[in-house]
């Protein structure tokens, strides 16, 4: 008897296939952004100006009083914060996740809001509200008292201003932490315990906190490393109390005259520090010290507040008063008060900041242009690159896919004003002379948001079986035909939350865009950063609130697709 063997797709007559170079030139696409600039780094940090090496500017950093005071400045800053975040953070996690506390998804979503709220943003709006002499909350407190006009009772430049400041946009990160681990304790791990006799604060001491400890040991070494290398809050209030942290003293680095060898060998104590604290939260949220035996478990039990329920939703809103709601009011009060720190009233309440952003303001439209520009572009860019490596190492596609995935989570390492000062040195000599052009800040901008981007997309592969890819495969299609025409559809929800998340995250960056900017190049962030340089709240206000609508309605927007399902945007 004769079997008939079906005929094997010749692959041949399909052409050369592109997979290998193409996925190989990714790689090196990778490989180009992130190893350039900290080599340049490096070399920079270790010469004098006239080129020679040297180890003086390190020995400069470490005793000269002006880098010693910023760095023991940045890590007061960053500790006092850190703290302050997990007091406040992980009681409001316990609260909204075990409790049965009242509009609990209203405060998550609050707590959301002020996470996507740029912090130089909220600096800004803090100066509204408590300034020593013009804050709103000072007026207050001296019209109710009868004060003399130098007496105030908040003083936002200051050391302890900064911190509250920071902290306010910080404690999101160890909210989320810590409700996101309480959310999958299971919940036959504490019944186990009340059922052998311990009560609900035995148990919750003896088993929900040894459980939950880890995540907030990650979310205070998160909170204390956003602390520590964010710029823009601390340039608009440390600046005029006459004090630098980390960040702004390596920014003044960058005026004239130019010091980018000092600004080399001061970014680097912040790369070390930060690579320290990342590889110590991978190994605290390593070690979860439990396992589930058996498959599906129980969601965890809700606690009864009882009398205490709307007494700790009351809590829980006076807290979110500091992030959200007095900012955004005070925020909404400038753009339409004739003088931005005076109360607006039906008599005097104006358009002229209004009209000033949309048709005196020149800047405004090219900054606008630039950041609608940079975003497209950075989100495409960030979004497809991702996708790619992405791909690599979840299929493990090319030899070295392990370190492609760890090349792609680097930057994750690099905090945003010391990849600036790396491209800076990077790309302003041949063969790549891109500094003042906005290729540099796609660069910048796509570097930045590539962990993220990467992890959303690693995520979102294992939920595809490689099943579909390989039947794609054997019937003659090469890789790419298979990620093109299979593995990308299935994908699109997570390829348009990725764009999105880039897109957003284009809108509030400042740490890189202001070493790397010019005056053509400059993006809406900058433009912020200057018009509060010069005092002008009221356009500051129209432009932050304008930010604020766009940001938020790409995230309701994203989340309202159909079919978005789990991914969605991960706070």
């Amino acid at each position: 008897m004769t079997i008939a063997v079906p005929a094997q797709p010749d692959r041949r007559v399909r052409g050369f296939d592109l997979s290998a170079p193409v996925l190989y030139a990714f790689a090196a696409v990778l490989l180009l952004l992130i190893v350039l600039p900290l080599s340049w780094l490096f070399i920079y940090s270790l010469t004098d100006q006239k080129g020679a090496l040297t180890l003086a500017n390190f020995a400069r950093l470490f005793t000269e009083s002006a880098f010693l005071d910023p760095l023991i400045t940045t890590f007061i800053i960053a500790s006092v914060s850190a703290v302050a975040c997990c007091a406040v953070a992980a009681p409001m996690g316990w609260l909204v996740a075990r409790t049965d506390l009242p509009y609990s998804g209203v405060i998550r979503a609050l707590v959301t809001a002020s996470f996507v709220t740029p912090p130089f943003l909220g600096a800004i709006a803090w100066e509204l509200l408590a300034a020593p002499n013009s804050g709103l909350l000072n007026k207050l407190f001296r019209f109710v008292t009868g004060a003399e006009q130098d007496v105030y009772l908040f003083n936002i430049y200051s050391l302890p201003g900064v911190i509250f400041v920071i902290s306010c946009y910080t404690f999101p990160y160890v909210f989320v932490l810590v409700a996101n681990s309480l959310d999958r304790t299971p919940g036959e791990l504490e019944d186990a315990s009340s059922i052998l006799g311990g009560g609900r604060w035995y148990t919750a001491r003896r088993v929900t906190i040894p459980l939950v400890l880890p995540a907030l040991l990650a979310g205070a070494l998160v909170a204390f490393l956003q602390a520590m290398t964010l710029f823009g809050s601390p340039a608009i209030l440390a600046l005029p109390a006459g004090f630098h942290t980390m960040t702004t003293k390596i920014w003044s680095l960058f005026q004239y005259p130019p010091k980018p060898e000092l600004a080399a060998a001061a970014s680097l104590p912040l790369l070390v520090l930060t690579i320290i604290l990342l590889r110590a939260e991978h190994l605290i949220l390593g070690r979860r010290g439990y396992s589930i035996v058996g498959g599906k478990y129980g969601a965890p039990r809700l606690i009864p507040l009882g009398g205490m329920r709307w007494p700790a939703l009351a809590l829980c809103l006076t807290v979110l008063l500091l992030p959200v709601f007095l900012p955004y009011a005070a925020l909404l009060n400038a753009a339409f008060s004739p003088i931005a720190t005076t109360l607006v009233t039906p008599s005097n309440a104006t358009l002229h900041n209004i009209e000033f952003v949309l048709f005196e303001l020149s800047a405004f439209k090219l900054t606008l242009r630039n950041t609608v520009i940079l975003g497209t572009a950075t989100a495409t860019a960030g979004t497809l690159l991702a996708l790619v490596i992405a791909y690599v190492t979840a299929r493990r596609a090319v030899t070295g896919w392990r370190f492609l995935g760890f090349l792609a989570t680097a930057p994750i390492a690099i905090p945003g004003i010391v990849l600036g000062v790396g491209l800076f040195l990077s790309y302003t000599r041949p063969p790549f002379i891109l500094y003042g052009t906005l290729w540099i800040l796609l660069i910048a901008f796509v570097t930045i948001a590539l962990p993220s981007a990467y992890q959303q997309l690693q995520a979102a592969f294992r939920t595809i079986h490689p099943e579909l890819e390989d039947a794609s495969r054997i019937l003659g299609a090469t890789r790419l035909q298979s990620l093109r025409q299979i593995t990308a559809p299935l994908l699109r929800t997570g390829v348009i939350a990725t764009w999105c998340f880039v897109f957003v995250g284009v809108m509030r960056e400042l740490s890189a865009a202001i070493i790397l900017f010019t005056s053509e190049t400059k993006v809406v962030s900058v433009l912020i950063y200057d018009l509060n340089e010069s005092g002008d709240l009221g356009a500051i206000s129209v432009i932050g609130l304008a930010m604020l609508i766009i940001t938020f309605a790409v995230v309701i927007t994203i989340n309202r697709i159909p079919g978005f399902g789990q991914t969605r945007f991960r706070t």
